[in-house]
């Protein structure tokens, strides 16, 4: 299970996470002389997705190992932190929104730090972006170095000077860093990182680096530490963790991972994304089918309906390739709940071809839908293709689909009224209304019963009222 890796120098050293600690207890040092007895407070806010809030919450243990605390309202920071995603357009325009309304605060406070890290950082174009228009920006780093925070933040308390840490690399792995979970009820454990599929839209290969997978070891390791938490919900990560384990000596692959993880002591159901139609194997299937605590729920992007779409996309699997997974994947787990990511209007996409991406949906029956109109992404092969669809009947062409899958979805959730499911109480949706999610992933809310104690436990909840993307019930 130790196993090596045929590229030992995408991990970090032992002696370079020595060096970021000693680095922590000069920062501790700086700090209790600035700020004497009062703790400084940090304000961190993660967009995108679970990979970067995985990415926050080491951030945070950082953070806090450097003696930070954490406030939710912005005005009373100490340090202001974005972690910023890339994936689209719109997520950009909110960053630059976001940090420019920020500027007064710096003025309010000379000594306030504003830092910015994630997939935007990793952008030269971005990158010289904040240089030149954002200059009250203390710190922008890469994804490639959250491990040498305390480092990069000693240079900013100690020189006084702006700092830029986001050098081009295929990516490394950094263990042994801290962790402040947000919840403890819900664990996300990255497995793998980055991603060698390049689909003509998506940035992420470029900001993320290649994949590269994380020890067995080390994966067992932290799963153990959340349970011991009390985890009750674990998400392994990657941006495709059915590739996981191709760049190391062992011989386990995802489907392998995923029956060690099953294997553990504790009551726990073990959920994961993104998985890539290409790399998804039967084997996989069987596993999720064969291991009672890996959620019968795939979240399975097939982003076009259309083969010659699917190509120019550079997805690597056609149609009725995606058709057969979907099929086999019910043949072995009847109840299966899936879900899938859809973009709308890929550059030189026609409305028949959209229309396949329609019929594709009505044939699977998906659960839910993350829907996308696209978005170029400067640097990608898509953002040079001709897109001669306007902005508008893309607009109507995505209502047509989301129409398609609203009908598809309240059918779906009017099967489940009368059957009760077991879910795990994640909180309260409002006042004496708690909330979870069934193994499918569906969303249900129900009324808090006095004298039980059900929240981050896991509990039987009747479904009495099925709603479109919800389901409301009672507990048993």
């Amino acid at each position: 299970m130790e196993g090596n890796t045929k590229n030992r120098e995408v991990f970090v050293s032992p002696e370079e996470i020595k060096k970021q600690n000693d680095f922590s207890n000069r920062v501790k040092t700086m700090i209790s002389s600035r700020f004497g007895i009062n703790q400084p407070l940090a304000f961190v806010h993660t967009y995108g997705c679970q990979g970067n809030v995985s990415d926050g919450e080491r951030i945070k243990g950082m953070l806090e190992n450097l003696g930070y605390g954490f406030t939710d309202e912005i005005e009373k920071a100490d340090l202001i932190l974005y972690n910023t995603c890339a994936i689209r357009e719109h997520a950009e325009d909110r960053i630059y929104g976001n940090v420019g309304a920020i500027k007064k605060l710096k003025r309010a406070n000379p000594n306030l730090i504003i830092a910015l890290c994630g997939c935007m950082m990793q952008q030269p174009r971005v990158v010289e972006k904040i240089r030149n228009s954002y200059p009250f920006v203390n710190l922008v780093f890469g994804t490639h170095v959250i491990h040498k925070l305390p480092e990069l933040i000693y240079r900013v308390l100690r020189t006084g000077k702006r700092v830029f840490e986001c050098p081009d690399s295929d990516g490394v792995i950094a263990e042994d860093i801290p962790v402040h979970r947000d919840t403890k009820i819900k664990g996300w454990l990255p497995i793998m990182y980055g991603c060698n599929n390049f689909c003509s839209y998506c940035i992420v290969p470029y900001v993320r680096g290649r994949e590269r997978s994380r020890m067995p070891a080390d994966i067992i390791a932290e799963a153990k530490e959340l349970i011991a938490l009390g985890c009750k919900d674990i998400t392994l990560l990657g941006q495709n963790v059915n590739s996981y384990g191709k760049n190391l000596d062992c011989d386990i692959n995802f489907s392998k991972l995923l029956r060690m993880i099953n294997d553990l002591e504790g009551d726990f159901i073990i959920r994961f994304m993104t998985s890539h139609p290409k790399d998804c194997t039967k084997e996989l299937l069987d596993t999720m089918a064969e291991c009672d605590k890996v959620a019968k729920h795939l979240h399975l992007p097939f982003q076009s309906g259309n083969d010659r779409v699917l190509a120019e996309m550079n997805r690597r699997y056609n149609r009725e390739q995606y058709l057969e997974l979907a099929r086999y994947a019910r043949k072995v787990m009847p109840d299966l709940s899936m879900t899938s990511d859809v973009i709308v209007g890929f550059p030189g996409e026609t409305y028949e071809e959209f229309r396949d991406t329609v019929t594709l949906i009505e044939e699977v029956k998906f659960t839910s839908l993350y829907t996308f109109i696209y978005s170029p992404r400067p640097g990608t092969k898509a953002a040079e293709m001709p897109d001669p669809i306007s902005r508008e009947e893309k607009g109507r062409w995505f209502k047509e689909l989301t129409d398609a899958q609203e009908k598809i979805a309240g059918e779906r959730t009017a099967l489940m009224k009368g059957k009760t499911y077991r879910v795990l109480c994640e909180g309260y949706a409002k006042e004496g209304i708690l909330n979870g999610r069934t193994e499918g992933n569906v969303m249900i809310e129900f009324p808090e019963v006095e004298g039980r104690d059900v929240l981050g436990e896991f509990c039987d909840v009747l479904v009495t009222d099925p709603l479109t993307w919800i389901v409301r019930g009672e507990l048993k």
